[in-house]
């Protein structure tokens, strides 16, 4: 009698840890296949924002010394503020958590070359805003896996330096998206996350990674395989049966931003495309091409933020009306000033951040065509005539701002001379900017959750 007493006493203690482990883990993430589960609710209040960054390109300072070699290595880049970028990610944080958004998304280029070092930092960065309760949402970008060409800067130097697998960056961001997806593509670093009960954010991984060892150097261009569109189409559907409205987040632009569109817009964008407008989503968020633009082409927008590490160090900012089925998009900058008095920083490079990082962007620009008009048969007026328009435009262009240039710039003597100049990149490239005046930082787009 004790016997079946003990038993029946062990039997039930059983039953009560097992039905304590379903009360407490009821919504694990599922494999793709397997029975869908939605993760718990998330009322969705009557508004609400998103905090959106995109080549954020940051760099350990573990991995550089200041010296020559990293010196030289900004010096020949493309205007990234390499040297505050730590600085400039801790000012982002605490605005951040002030501002206390319903999530962050970060959509790729997360490390300036896909550094481990500066992947894990970066994380540690992370936990910090989500620490203070706010989702962070993040995917990867060209340079962030598998990336030969990750280094460290020492002296008059460049070392080689430890980069990540596919299998480390989900580790590394298990927190920020990958250890919360309602479903994750068996192919690629995509998957589906809920920010509220009413929306979702299909984050969609669009590098082309897998041979960059064998090739030597990060693949820029972008594409989604066939399997990836099957499983977006699935998705969708699921999202569409729980009456929620998808947002699509992908590092590779959707439409054409720039006339320059080779290696930034995904090769296979109507294909893509046509997936996303027949699966009813109205809006893309990309990065990739570090410039501020819109686009819009059959009621499908696609908003390229511009990179977070050059000039306008800037962000993007969603304030969703769920009452009215409106999302307003807009930009702010990275308070830096701001974040320096309050922690005390003296460098006056950052206690004055706007004209400092104005300037050296200006000055980047204007090196870059002084030494690209060099033998072009100008003389000296006229080359720094046209470096100056060049450098004035190209501010204006990369914070989507073209629309409210003075109107002297577009009719000075150095854009008289670009006009004439003959056909060639820099040409081209003065001819997109001053193409380029339209609303770049501010659209309304209004949403419905029925099907077209």
């Amino acid at each position: 009698m004790k016997s079946r007493i003990k038993r029946l006493t062990i039997l039930l203690l059983s039953l009560t840890v097992v039905l304590l482990i379903l009360l407490l883990f009821p919504l694990l993430p599922y494999e793709s296949g397997k029975t869908e589960r939605i993760a718990p609710s998330l009322s969705s209040p009557p508004s609400f924002e998103i905090y959106v960054a995109t080549d954020m390109h940051y760099l350990s300072p573990s991995l550089h010394d200041g010296g020559e070699a990293f010196q030289q290595y900004i010096e020949a880049g493309d205007s990234k503020l390499l040297q505050y970028s730590d600085e400039l990610m801790d000012a982002w944080a605490e605005q951040i958590i002030a501002g206390q958004p319903q999530a962050v998304i970060l959509s790729g280029d997360l490390t300036n070359n896909g550094e481990q070092a500066s992947h894990r930092q970066l994380a540690e960065k992370l936990d910090y805003i989500e620490r203070a309760g706010i989702q962070v949402l993040v995917i990867p970008g060209n340079h962030d896996i598998l990336n030969p060409w990750a280094r460290s800067f020492k002296g008059d130097r460049q070392y080689k330096t430890e980069f990540i697998t596919a299998d480390d960056f989900r580790q590394i961001y298990h927190s920020f998206g990958y250890g919360e997806a309602l479903d994750s593509d068996p192919e690629s670093l995509s998957y589906v996350a809920k920010i509220t009960d009413q929306l979702w954010a299909l984050m969609l991984d669009t590098c082309q990674y897998k041979n960059n060892l064998e090739l030597g150097y990060p693949k820029t261009n972008g594409s989604l395989s066939d399997s990836t569109l099957k499983w977006i189409i699935h998705q969708t559907e699921i999202a569409r049966n729980h009456g929620a409205e998808m947002i699509t987040v992908m590092h590779h632009n959707l439409l054409d931003h720039t006339i320059f569109s080779s290696g930034f817009t995904l090769d296979n964008a109507d294909k893509v495309f046509n997936v996303l407008n027949e699966s009813n989503i109205h809006l893309t968020l990309s990065g990739h091409i570090h410039i501020q633009d819109i686009r819009s082409y059959q009621g499908l927008t696609d908003i390229a933020t511009s990179s977070m590490e050059v000039y306008p160090y800037q962000f993007g900012v969603l304030e969703f009306d769920t009452a009215v089925s409106k999302v307003i998009y807009q930009t702010r900058s990275v308070d830096v000033e701001q974040w320096s008095e309050s922690n005390g920083v003296r460098a006056p490079q950052l206690r004055q951040f706007k004209d400092y990082g104005r300037d050296f962007f200006h000055d980047q620009s204007y090196n870059k065509a002084m030494n690209a008009l060099k033998d072009q048969g100008y003389n000296d007026v006229q080359i720094q005539n046209m470096a100056e328009t060049m450098a004035e435009l190209n501010l204006h262009y990369f914070a989507g701002t073209v629309n409210i240039i003075d109107e002297k710039w577009l009719s000075s003597p150095g854009m008289k001379l670009w006009e004439q100049a003959e056909s060639g990149f820099m040409s081209k490239y003065m001819q997109s900017m001053a193409a380029s005046a339209k609303e770049n930082n501010h659209i309304e787009i209004h949403y419905s959750n029925t099907s077209p």
